[in-house]
Parts: structure tokens; sequence; C-alpha cells
């Protein structure tokens, strides 16, 4: 181990900064937002610098920041209790290393690690929570990845989940005096519902929780803070691509103990779930249920009662054509915790790997999403309210109307060379993009063997896919 990695609390105290370039702005702002006082030597100063400083004065109200517009001499050492060396002139960087050091000063040299004593490591920031990462200067590239990757798995909430912890600890030392007891409790505390509410927003319901598993531990002695408590978690799992799921989908997808999935559920996403989550498919396709949405409602109501962490996990948005607000409707009602995860819908997802904008200042101000399937035969909608040159229409679950949908808005007066795009498994590499208008698409169509899901996207916009298609699939 060639570093100690150590914390510092330099909140308050003086940090001096030598060279006033964008390569001293990099490690300003780390200084800045640990709460340093600032020290600058430099005979220039960018803009950029001197605006960062003057609003931190701004915004601490106090001598916080101090500017000294020369070369550096040895007295600006003085007090200091880390010297950063973030000049061009390696002749100044050796300097500000040698005398720093003969003082015991810590003193970083930006770019040459053989003249620190300290390095700055790539942080992830949950605070009070924090991540360092190094490769004491071996990879900086590589430490970023790493950062990237750690960052997409901690809550962003993660930093209110330790300051209630934080807020408790007293309160369990005092209730719980057995050491091993108290680690128990913690462990138990710190996973299920509890965390979930502060990643929901809701801390009052954290910390009541947490108030009533610390009576729970006291009373049995066991330090156990709670049962499993079942849950629900009801998730966009987007238009395909396992890339546009969101860090919190990806994280409950982890923890789910059993996953309810749709049709439209791609294996790519599925295959992000946990091994051993057990996977229950209720997908549906016309004339072809596999469960009613009545058994699927009893049948999440069911596993969470047996304390299960249940994923429902929808195609798209689950509450844009999913059925999803009929789903925690019946879950309220039957007092079972539940969260919703927005997803990308359908509708943004193919568009945008389409080429095509839903909105555009030059061909509409607005959009429309439309459920384009046909009650017992019929599909029956405002036709003329639909027709507006300045507007998209995007229809869902249209491929077996697409026909019936292309007639009606020309029989209400739009016109037969209105662009129209039918898309076919957005977002994923075999995605096919059919552009013709209201008269030609349904002919290529039927002449395609396309088969879903699709999604129809009506409107001049459609004519920009030419100029803007950027996503090249296997069947483009």
């Amino acid at each position: 181990m060639n570093y100690l990695p150590l914390f510092h609390r330099i909140q308050g105290r003086t940090c001096l900064v030598v060279g006033g370039g964008q390569v001293a702005l990099r490690k300003l702002r780390i200084l800045t937002e640990a709460g340093a006082h600032i020290v600058m030597v430099a005979p220039e100063v960018d803009e950029a610098v001197a605006q960062l400083l003057k609003a931190y004065q701004q915004a601490r109200s106090a001598n916080v920041a101090v500017i000294r517009q020369r070369e550096f001499i040895e007295t600006d050492l003085d007090g200091v209790v880390l010297a950063v060396a973030a000049t061009a002139d390696q002749t100044v960087n050796t300097q500000v290393s040698q005398q720093a050091q003969a003082r015991n000063i810590a003193v970083n040299v930006v770019d040459q690690p053989e003249l620190c004593t300290v390095i700055f490591p790539a942080v992830i920031d949950r605070s009070p929570v924090q991540v360092a990462i190094s490769s004491g200067g071996a990879s900086p590239v590589l430490v970023r990845q790493l950062r990237g990757q750690l960052e997409a798995l901690l809550p962003a909430a993660l930093g209110r989940l330790a300051e209630l912890a934080g807020r408790f600890r007293h309160r369990v030392q005092a209730r719980i005096a057995d050491g091993g007891a108290r680690r128990r409790f913690w462990e138990s505390a710190l996973e299920g519902e509890i965390p979930e509410r502060v990643y929901a927003g809701d801390t009052d319901g954290a910390e009541s929780a947490l108030e009533q598993a610390l009576a729970i531990a006291e009373a049995t002695g066991e330090g156990q803070a709670q049962s499993h408590k079942g849950e629900v978690y009801l998730v966009g799992a987007g238009p395909g691509d396992p890339d546009l799921l969101t860090f919190r989908a990806l994280r409950l997808m982890q923890q789910a103990d059993v996953v309810l999935y749709d049709r439209l559920v791609s294996p790519g996403v599925l295959a992000m779930v946990r091994r051993d989550a057990a996977q229950i498919y209720v997908g549906k396709r016309a004339g072809c249920h596999s469960l009613s949405q009545p058994e699927i409602n009893d049948k999440l109501i069911e596993l969470a009662r047996d304390g299960k962490r249940v994923l429902r996990l929808k195609g798209g948005d689950p509450f844009i054509f999913g059925r999803g607000g009929e789903e925690i409707e019946r879950l309220s009602g039957a007092g079972i915790t539940f969260q919703v995860v927005p997803g990308i819908t359908a509708a943004t997802g193919c568009a945008s790997y389409a080429g095509i904008p839903l909105t555009h200042r030059d061909c509409a101000q607005s959009v429309r999403f439309i459920a384009g399937h046909k009650q017992d035969g019929k599909l029956e909608l405002d036709w003329s309210n639909l027709v507006n040159d300045n507007e998209t229409l995007v229809f869902y679950m249209s491929l077996r109307g697409l026909e019936d949908i292309c007639s009606k808005l020309r029989e209400h007066g739009m016109p037969a060379d209105m662009p129209a795009a039918l898309v076919a498994k957005g977002t994923l590499p075999e995605q096919r993009v059919l552009v013709g208008d209201l008269q030609s698409l349904p002919i290529q169509v039927r002449d395609s063997g396309v088969r879903a899901p699709t999604l129809l996207i009506i409107g001049r916009v459609v004519g920009l896919r030419g100029k803007l298609n950027w996503f090249k699939g296997t069947k483009e």
C-alpha cells in the first residue's frame, strides 16, 4: 500500500493553492466544497477562478478566500495545513513541494505524484457518506471509470440514511446494551423497509419505522429490528434497451425476491434482475392473457403479505398505458407498502431511437399519446379532434388497428400525405422503422411481415428522420 487512505477535516483551516489557471480551478472546487479557507498565489488568475472564489466568499459571508497576485514565496506557507501546486512551471512546483515538506505540511503537486505527500482521490459524495478511489497516480482514467460505476450503485439519498442512523446512534447504544445485539439491530434495520422509505423521500416514515424497530429490538433483547415486511416495487422497464433503465430501477431489480413481468419486458432487461429471484410471467397480448388483471392484482397482494419484496416489472412506464394506477390502487386498499419507479415510455424511447423528435419548433408544438388497440373489433376515438397539422400523434398498441387509424384520420380531414412511421422493437438491435404517409404506410406494413411490439407516429416530425436518424440497428 503506497498511500494510507485518510479523510481530513479542513473546514475552516487554511489551504494554499499556487497557480490560478484551469488546473487550480479543479482543486479549488474540491477545497471549497470541504469548507477550507483558501489562499491563492498566482501572477495571473483566470476569470473562472476569480468568480469561484468571489461566489465562495459571498456564500460564506466571511473572509474565506484571499488572492495574492504575485509569485510564490516561502512565507505563503505560514499557517497552512495543505499546499497544492497547480502551475505549469516545474521549478515553482518543485519549490512548493520541497519547502512544504521541510515544514511537514501536506503537499499535492498536480499530475506529479513523485512530488506529492498526499493525493486527491476521486470522490463519490453522499455526505456524510463518502467513497474515495485512487490508483496512486497510476491510472486516473481507470479511477474515473470506477467512480462512474460506483455512482450508479449508490442511491442518491444514501447520505440521508446515514444521517438518520446517526441521529439514532446514541439512543440505540442506551437501549441495547449488548454489542452483538446492537450490531444485529443495525444490520436488520439498514435493509428493507427503512432505507427504501428514505430513498423514496419519506424520511418521516423511515424515522417512525426505525423507532418502532428499536422498540421491538429492545423488548425482545435479540437485536432483531424487524420481521421482513412485504413490499411491491412498480418499476418501468423502458422500451427495451437495458441501458435506459434508471439507477433506482436497477437497485430494486437486484433486491427483489420475486418478479412479475410483462410481455414487453425485453430479455436484456429481465437479465438484470437478481439471479435467484423467482420469475412469474404475467404478459398479455390480444386474445391471450396468462393472468387477468384482477388475478395479477391479487398475486401482488398475496406475495407481499407473505413477506416478499415483489418487483412488478412493466415495459415502458407503468403509468402510461401500463395499468399501474389500477395495481397500486389495489395495493393501497390492501395496506401494502409500495413505491413506483418511472420508466422511459415507448413513445420517447422509440421516437428517439428512430430519429423522430416528438416536438419541434417548426413542425409540432404538442404531442398526444393515444391507445390504438381495438375494443370489440372497433376503434372509437374523437377523430376530428385528432386532426391538427402542428401536433404529433403517437398510437400505442396500434398494429392491428393501423389501417383503420390512417383511414379515419384521412376521412376527418388529415392530408393523405401526412408523414407517418411505424417503429417495431424500438431501441433494440433488431429495431425496424417503416416510413411513409397515411396513404402508403398501411400498404408497407401489410407487406412487411412486421410484428408487435410496435409504435405508430404520425405528424410532420416524421419527415425529419432522414436528417436525424442516428441509431443503426441490425434491421436498419
